[in-house]
């Protein structure tokens, strides 16, 4: 029995006609005929009575048209799947990224990448800059979405964008509409990220103060731009914050403000593993810089 053979049976239990069913096949009819009869014969059942007037399905081939059309659909897909892997289009592709870059573009890109490789399990993950370099250089992670800076000869990147620093306080403890009067703050209590999960963005921050004349007070630490959101709206501290954020957590308690001193910048950079070669990160890095 071969594929060709289900598919001649498939064609003429539709059209339950000799003449049609070898039009559609492109065949004469007596091949057809021959084929059916050859299936029928392996089988050890007629599937078809037939005359000189119609066509028409026996029980057992009522039966073997539902099963060969399910057997038939499933082959597709298996096949389909087959070639995706071929293709290195199937499994898992990873995506990790830092809790203060998450953002509506995220999601886009993962709703991109499930539409255009439905046989792949995207999987996100927050993960520190730290932790996010040793995962990219043991290939644990496809492609990570960081704050720079990043030194390692095992890692490529791309910058996505640049962005700027802003000050976030509670509207209701803190009065402040210029750069000019933030050194006033110098007694204030601060909300950073904790330094062992996030060393250099804590140390930037330190140097942002001191350009400001003053150095912060630091009394709560965290490892997540939420919970130093949530701190900064309940009216635990002031954070300075990378000022992409603000378009996420535009809650009216809260009052921003750009800082515009010179070299005052954050860089968020697409890394992958060095020669990987991975068509789905070349479009998910694609997607996202266009």
């Amino acid at each position: 029995m071969e594929i060709r053979h289900l598919k001649y049976f498939l064609t003429l239990a539709k059209e339950l006609s000799f003449t049609k069913a070898s039009e559609k096949l492109f065949i004469a009819q007596p091949p057809l005929s021959r084929q059916i009869k050859e299936l029928e014969q392996e089988l050890g059942t007629l599937l078809f009575n037939r005359n000189n007037k119609k066509v028409v399905l026996t029980e057992a081939g009522k039966f073997y048209q539902k099963e060969i059309t399910q057997l038939l659909q499933n082959l597709d897909r298996i096949n389909l799947k087959a070639q995706k892997m071929g293709q290195h289009i199937s499994g898992e592709f990873r995506i990790a990224y830092i809790s203060s870059t998450f953002s509506g573009d995220i999601t886009e890109l993962v709703k991109f990448l499930s539409a255009k490789y439905p046989f792949v399990n995207f999987r996100l993950y927050e993960v520190p800059t730290v932790e996010q370099v040793i995962g990219l250089e043991q290939g644990k992670i496809d492609l990570g979405i960081i704050r720079a800076p990043l030194y390692s000869p095992h890692i490529e990147t791309n910058l996505w964008f640049r962005d700027s620093y802003s000050l976030v306080f509670n509207r209701a403890n803190v009065n402040i509409k210029s750069e000019k009067e933030i050194a006033k703050l110098k007694d204030e209590t601060f909300v950073f990220f904790n330094k062992e999960y996030a060393p250099f963005y804590y140390d930037s921050l330190i140097e942002i103060c001191a350009k400001y004349g003053f150095a912060p007070k630091i009394v709560h630490e965290s490892n997540n731009i939420s919970s130093i959101i949530q701190l900064v709206k309940n009216g635990l501290g002031i954070s300075i914050v990378p000022t992409n954020i603000v378009k996420s957590y535009n809650y009216p308690e809260l009052g921003f403000l750009e800082l515009k001193k010179p070299n005052l910048y954050t860089d968020i950079l697409l890394a992958t593993p060095k020669d990987s070669d991975s068509e789905i990160a070349r479009e998910a890095i694609q997607f996202l810089l266009k």
